[in-house]
């Protein structure tokens, strides 16, 4: 019965980590196309979105929002700040990932600390930016840590 359970969480955590790499390897790549994206792509893209109706009424919430993310992207330094912050973000994941695939047992104990913060980050995004995502990808966050930390006393059971 104890073989099953720690197959089980083992499953859940290989799953979870394989996760934390794809975000990881995503975000990577989204700040390397934002760093090349000319200003001018995105005001069209928004453009687009909002003329063509993709978010209801072009006047509606939807519509002002994305216009409002728009222009705060493309005016001071938000952009070099979201390329920066991607980039960072992805490399600790891809990093933390690694080195939880292989077992290094120092890595669990520093990736709980490091998503720990990133739950801390993201809440308090969520609060100031009323975003939708960050509570869930918190939510994630947290049961990721709770299975790193699993994992942790297993292997240190085990050796």
């Amino acid at each position: 019965m104890t073989e099953q359970k720690t197959t089980t969480t083992e499953k859940f955590f290989r799953i979870a980590i394989a996760i934390k790499g794809l975000d990881g390897a995503l975000q990577v790549a989204g700040a390397l196309i934002l760093a090349f994206i000319p200003a001018s792509a995105v005001s069209g893209f928004t453009h687009a979105v909002i003329t063509r109706d993709l978010l209801g009424d072009p006047s509606g919430t939807l519509a002002r929002h994305l216009q409002s993310a728009t222009e705060n992207f493309l005016h001071g330094g938000t952009k070099t700040f979201a390329v920066a912050y991607l980039l960072a973000h992805g490399l600790i994941k891809l990093g933390l990932v690694w080195a939880l695939a292989r077992k290094i047992v120092r890595a669990y104990p520093v990736a709980a600390l490091v998503l720990a913060a990133f739950v801390v980050y993201e809440i308090f995004r969520a609060v100031h930016t009323h975003s939708i995502a960050l509570p869930f990808f918190a939510a994630l966050d947290v049961v990721i840590i709770v299975l790193v930390l699993r994992e942790y006393r297993q292997l240190k059971r085990a050796a």
